[in-house]
């Protein structure tokens, strides 16, 4: 016990100090949020700034946030929603039927999770080229469903492997298919687990940004992060606006996840410890 007690201190030591490391950018990017152009570029530098809103008013006046924003929602959303559809049916499968090289599947599926997006640029490029799709909300939604596929598929097959199936073989007895079963019994188990899928789908589909610049060249088609790329002008750098911007950016983000936390977490841990 005095050993522990003796620890304690340090502990508390080491958590500060990581939380002022990481948390001091993000404190003066929300002060830079807040400051004038004199303030931002003054020498030495202010760390207090004067409370004005006018970079947020730039941002949103003059640099057409909301329209970053309405895109963004648009392919995040729809990415979501088609990577749930294709992953629920193929993580059942996975972790369900009995079938030649699944594991191969799954760690195939882990392994294009990981894969450099430079390295297969050209190849979608072409690809939407061919089906008309360059510089169209869809044409962006597809290599986002394609990036983000195949970690849905393999989380939500970890998750329907530890479900018990004795419930879905009951309900088949019962008169249930097997895709009746999936519907109505092992979907609405599996919440925990798709809900966390949907969260890290679209978290991903939000903050991506090189399919963003690649795909679409109309500014009007912008999302978020190559909307907030492009604010600089060709001899001005808009601190204030950039900040004002990415902080506008992230909060949904961090209310999200914050008020969802828990269920995040269920999502993540269930059937980790059994008994």
């Amino acid at each position: 016990m005095s050993a522990r007690r003796d620890r304690r201190p340090l502990l508390w030591l080491g958590v500060s100090a990581c939380l002022v490391v990481s948390l001091t950018p993000y404190v003066w990017f929300v002060a830079t949020s807040l400051k004038s152009p004199v303030e931002i570029t003054s020498v030495p530098p202010r760390f207090w700034p004067s409370g004005t809103l006018s970079a947020y008013r730039s941002a949103i006046v003059h640099h057409g946030l909301a329209r970053y924003v309405a895109n963004s929602v648009l392919v995040a959303g729809a990415t979501t929603v088609i990577a749930l559809l294709v992953a629920s049916p193929a993580g059942y499968a996975l972790a369900r039927l009995s079938m030649f090289g699944r594991r191969l599947v799954l760690g195939a599926c882990l392994a294009a999770a990981m894969f450099p997006q430079v390295a297969i640029a050209g190849p979608v490029w072409r690809i939407l080229r061919a089906l008309g799709l360059l510089n169209t909300l869809p044409g962006l939604v597809l290599p986002h469903v394609s990036l983000t596929l195949p970690l849905a598929i393999w989380l939500l097959a970890s998750f329907f492997r530890d479900l018990p199936a004795d419930l879905e073989e009951a309900a088949m007895i019962d008169g249930c298919s097997r895709a009746g079963a999936l519907r109505r019994v092992v979907l609405p188990l599996a919440a925990p687990g798709m809900f966390t899928a949907a969260i890290l789908v679209f978290i991903h589909s939000w903050n991506e940004f090189f399919f963003a610049l690649l795909v679409l060249s109309d500014p009007a088609k912008q999302t978020l992060p190559v909307g907030i790329a492009l604010f600089p002008g060709q001899y001005t750098m808009p601190w204030g606006e950039i900040a004002a911007a990415s902080l506008l950016a992230t909060l949904p983000l961090i209310a999200l996840v914050l008020s969802l936390q828990r269920r995040i977490v269920h999502g993540l841990v269930a059937g980790a410890i059994k008994g």
